[in-house]
């Protein structure tokens, strides 16, 4: 039987490998600068993960969200992990982290929408944990970016890090977060940017060569973001009687710091509304919005219950891209 309620943000809770890879690091492989990757990308640096797999960041993040409110894991009935980079095909990074944390009630599955996944998963869990009979969900946007990159390719290999993010949600009768959504696919647009290909190769077939590896068409992506994210943006707020002017903060997607100020100018909002964290963290796909959400909560700019509204924005391989508006 549904026990219909309104979802809120409980908690959230970040975790974030401890070795960094600065741009200078990097001249040692790759024909490149610290000038050239910050002036192109806003990066300084990044963290990469040398033994822990995307399970295990996200394990982390959620245990971390968790400890924050004193919520126990078996209290726990949904598990959702946006992710790119997942330990394998099977099982699922949610399944590995439901066990880890020995939340023995939750029901737990991926999602892949790269860098909009963190989006996706907290639309699909919003609806879920509103009609479902449990009482908190995990969404988890994680990554090991570091895997699936290859780093002799400097148009990608200087962009991405490793790290995971995560929101506790809760069902309860007062408070609603999750004000309105947009979002959006583009499959016919998926070859701008790919990963971690499969060839086909059975017994029928000698198989196929493929590229395991990332690859982006860097311009394709840019255009797509400034044509279509500001539209994302605005139609949203828009859609629930709100002003761009009345929005306390916009958290994208933390690709690239070019992309962010571009929307910002179309949206003739000010760069301050806009915050970033790309410089630490370089593109952790998925995990970029809930890493940028904890730190902010963390250090007070955004408060639970301050009833502040955000915009989360998400944008990506698939193609996918969307927006959720959020009242805290």
């Amino acid at each position: 039987m549904s026990n219909q309620g309104k979802v809120r943000i409980r908690s959230v809770g970040k975790y974030i490998p401890k070795r960094i890879l600065t741009n200078e690091d990097l001249t040692e492989w790759l024909d490149t600068s610290d000038e050239w990757i910050t002036s192109r990308t806003g990066i300084k640096q990044r963290h990469i993960s040398t033994t822990e797999n995307t399970s295990d960041l996200c394990t982390e993040a959620a245990l971390k969200a968790l400890d924050k409110v004193k919520v126990k894991a078996e209290e726990v009935g949904l598990i959702i992990v946006a992710t790119m980079s997942p330990d394998a095909h099977s099982p699922s990074v949610a399944c590995t982290v439901q066990s880890n944390i020995q939340a023995e009630n939750a029901m737990a599955f991926d999602i892949n929408a790269a860098c909009s996944g963190f989006v996706y998963a907290c639309s699909v869990a919003e609806k879920m944990l509103s009609v479902g009979p449990y009482q908190y969900a995990l969404v988890i946007g994680g990554e090991v970016m570091s895997k699936v990159v290859d780093w002799k390719d400097r148009s990608t290999a200087v962009l991405f890090g490793d790290g995971a993010g995560c929101v506790l949600l809760e069902k309860n009768n007062h408070t609603h977060s999750f004000i309105g959504e947009d979002i959006h696919a583009d499959g016919s647009r998926g070859q701008s940017l790919t990963s971690g290909e499969v060839a086909v190769n059975n017994l029928l077939t000698s198989g196929n060569e493929v590229n395991p590896y990332l690859q982006m068409n860097g311009r394709d992506i840019f255009d797509f973001v400034v044509r279509s994210v500001p539209k994302s943006i605005t139609e949203v707020v828009e859609a629930n009687q709100l002003r761009l002017e009345e929005v306390d903060f916009f958290l994208l997607h933390q690709a690239n710091a070019r992309l962010i100020k571009a929307v910002s100018k179309k949206l003739k909002q000010p760069i301050e509304k806009f915050p970033k964290n790309i410089d630490q963290y370089g593109n952790t796909s998925a995990a970029s919005i809930p890493i940028l959400l904890e730190e902010l909560i963390t250090n007070g700019d955004i408060q639970l219950g301050s009833n502040q509204t955000i915009v989360l924005t998400g944008f990506g391989g698939g193609l996918t891209w969307g927006s959720l508006l959020i009242k805290l």
